[in-house]
């Protein structure tokens, strides 16, 4: 069960898509002035090194972070969403060279109003990230802003949505949901999870990553979220990443997804901009694939 760690995979393809979404997605969220909760099930241990044992051993972030940085460096202008997403990577290495990669809670963190407006609600299970996440977010002295718990993030959304109401009276989330899916039945509860809370809280923002791998759950699960959004009648946005596969590779997650429920209406026309610079940016063999797909 506790088998997976993100630091070995911190920085790669699927990070990219992952994060470029995030943070397109809370730049809209933030020009409303009522505040928000923010929310990620499965948050990791915040920071990771990318010189690091974990992340040299694997060296995925060779086919993401490293080889975006070494395209975007040929370019006059990047995408809107890239340029975020790289300038606050940037803002974890004032040295110039990325040896710190923020997880989500992180690029959250750093994107929130702190007025006491924003809430972040962090959720991690496994013992030594746990740990490490919460060492890492007290660094920030962020007070009562930021929680972090060591619990099962898929049932501590029972006591956050619907979320307590601004001081506008307003009701605000957006809930990041990527589980590793190392355990099959994580495919279900993600889908579970998504059909209850459009009914308990059908106006959040939800964000769910998943692998494209050859496996009928992970194969059915962005058909089953559609299906789910279209019954509650709720606009969606699919976007998918394959870099394809080398010549000399054996194996490994080459392509990932993110899912959005109710998403800012800019973002398809962002994130589709963006993957048409990252996908020819990471692309290294046949499968190579992206596309963005919506309602």
């Amino acid at each position: 069960m506790f088998s997976y760690r993100h630091a070995f995979h911190a920085g790669n393809h699927a990070d990219v898509l992952k994060h470029i979404t995030l943070l397109a997605t809370m730049r809209h969220l933030m020009q409303k002035e009522a505040g928000i909760t923010l929310i990620d099930t499965h948050a990791g241990a915040g920071l990771y090194r990318l010189d690091g044992d974990y992340s040299q051993k694997g060296a995925e972030a060779e086919d993401g972070l490293f080889k975006l940085l070494g395209a975007a460096e040929k370019l006059d202008a990047l995408p809107e969403p890239v340029q975020d997403y790289l300038e606050q990577i940037a803002s974890f290495n004032p040295n110039g060279q990325a040896k710190i990669y923020p997880g989500s809670p992180f690029l959250m963190h750093k994107l929130m109003r702190h007025e006491s407006r924003d809430r972040l609600r962090l959720f991690e299970l496994h013992p030594t990230d746990s740990k490490s996440l919460t060492s890492n977010i007290a660094q920030l002295d962020a007070g009562r802003t930021i929680t972090v718990s060591r619990e099962d993030g898929f049932e501590a959304l029972k006591k956050l949505l619907p979320p307590p109401a601004s001081a506008t009276g307003s009701k605000r989330a957006m809930v990041l949901i990527d589980p590793s899916y190392e355990i099959k039945s994580d495919y279900a509860k993600v889908a579970n999870v998504i059909q209850e809370y459009l009914k308990r809280f059908s106006t959040g923002t939800y964000l769910v990553w998943y692998p494209i791998i050859p496996r009928p759950e992970a194969h059915d699960l962005p058909k089953r979220l559609r299906t789910l959004a279209n019954q509650s009648q709720k606009p969606w946005l699919n976007a998918t990443l394959s870099i394809g596969r080398g010549p000399d590779d054996v194996g490994g997650l080459v392509a990932s997804g993110m899912f959005v429920i109710n998403p800012p209406f800019t973002l398809k026309d962002q994130i589709r901009k963006a993957l048409d610079m990252v996908g020819p940016a990471l692309a290294r063999g046949s499968g190579k694939n992206w596309q963005v797909e919506s309602s």
